[in-house]
């Protein structure tokens, strides 16, 4: 028997694909949102290339890259398919930022 931890970190999953050039400019604005705002320690940020782990990309039924999966315990909070800029990005997580 597992009990969350109020204190436990979320982990946020950032689906993509390592020859998409969209994908690697979504990592960038994801970085920009958690420099920005001094919310690096926020997440346990993970990557997921869809080449690596077709399991996950299966598992968690993603349908467009990229995706950010935000996971609290053992249940998915949030999704966010192809997030066009920093914008997107910021609204999407603005429950867990500071």
């Amino acid at each position: 028997m597992s009990a969350v931890l109020p204190n436990e970190q979320p982990r946020l999953v950032f689906f993509h694909s390592a020859v998409s050039g969209h994908c690697r400019r979504v990592e960038g604005f994801l970085a920009q949102v958690l420099q920005r705002r001094r919310n690096h320690g926020t997440f346990k940020v993970l990557h997921v290339a869809e080449e690596e782990r077709p399991d996950l990309i299966q598992r968690f039924a993603i349908g467009a890259l990229p995706t950010l999966v935000v996971v609290e315990g053992k249940t998915v909070r949030g999704r966010l398919e192809r997030p066009r800029g920093c914008r997107d990005i910021e609204g999407f997580l603005a429950p867990w930022l500071n």
